[in-house]
């Protein structure tokens, strides 16, 4: 069964129903229900430890290229193309009918990829992020970003509501509380 699940991973085929399944799942009034209170589980967390820890503090930007180029930008990258790569494409989507230990291990493993992935970002592509995408509570903070949006995929079905939650979290961080100065300034 996993060989046969290998062999059409490698061929595409399951490729290709992830994300055709992803994108095409509408969310429901639920879904997006689930997804405000993850939104909002992981201000509750991160606020505090962020402040605490002098990782964030309020530094509103106020140059509308730079608003408007976050909130495009950030949409497009990291949102979408991170949740297609480490939720999507790397996920048991619910059409699958995955087992809870195989739920668990590719939930793990995904996580766990996610949160090396941005160090090696910024020693490979983004040397200019090194500092910020090294420092321990950065690397929590995107644990639990992981985590819950893991959550959202999982309850949604959808790419959607991920996306949206990721997109919050990374534009309000750049724009309202010293996100941009840390990685561009």
């Amino acid at each position: 069964m996993f060989l046969e699940f290998i062999v059409n991973f490698l061929r595409g085929e399951v490729i290709w129903h992830r994300l055709i399944a992803a994108v095409s799942t509408i969310p429901n009034a639920e879904a997006w229900l689930w997804s405000a209170a993850l939104l909002g589980v992981y201000t509750l967390i991160a606020l505090p430890v962020g402040f605490r820890a002098d990782f964030i503090k309020v530094d509103i930007q106020k140059s509308w290229v730079v608003v408007i180029g976050v909130i495009v930008g950030s949409l497009l990258r990291p949102a979408i193309t991170e949740e297609l790569f480490f939720r999507v494409l790397l996920l048991p989507h619910a059409t699958e009918n995955a087992s809870p230990a195989a739920l668990w291990f590719w939930g793990l493993g995904s996580l766990v990829i996610f949160i090396v992935y941005h160090p090696l970002n910024a020693m490979t592509f983004f040397p200019v992020a090194g500092e910020t995408f090294l420092n321990p509570i950065f690397l929590f903070l995107a644990a639990l970003l992981g985590a819950i949006c893991t959550i959202s995929y999982w309850q949604s079905g959808s790419l959607w509501p991920p996306v949206v939650i990721h997109w919050v979290i990374v534009a309000v961080w750049l724009l309202l509380l010293g996100g941009y100065q840390k990685l561009y300034a």
